[in-house]
């Protein structure tokens, strides 16, 4: 199974993440995250990686801004928080991979390397 790589094409993180597959020759699919955000089974999936709710928020993004979710998260249910993120993808933290047996946000050149070769 090729990585499946949620992607905004404006996001410079996103970019470098992207030139990095390239350059090392990974296959991938990019999913546009704003347009088709992960499914609810994806960030379910995703949460478990990463090992926190807040892990999986685009903390410095405006609609996370906007929705005052610093104060509201803490107190929000896991199923409540999944349904959010799930309906809105510029909620998410990106680019958003999920791979066969491993998913991370975020990109790390380093981590990528180790973890991808």
């Amino acid at each position: 199974m090729a990585l499946r790589i949620y992607a905004y094409e404006k996001c410079d993180t996103c970019r470098k993440a992207l030139r990095f597959l390239k350059e090392h020759g990974v296959a991938h699919e990019v999913v546009p995250i704003r347009e088709q955000p992960p499914t609810e089974q994806e960030l379910r999936t995703m949460l478990k990686h990463v090992g926190g709710l807040r892990r999986l928020f685009n903390t410095s993004g405006l609609d996370y801004k906007a929705l005052g979710l610093s104060q509201k998260l803490p107190a929000m249910s896991e199923a409540e928080a999944i349904e959010l993120l799930a309906g809105n993808g510029n909620l998410i933290k990106r680019p958003f991979v999920l791979g066969k047996d491993w998913g991370t946000t975020g990109f790390k050149e380093e981590e990528w390397a180790a973890r991808l070769g």
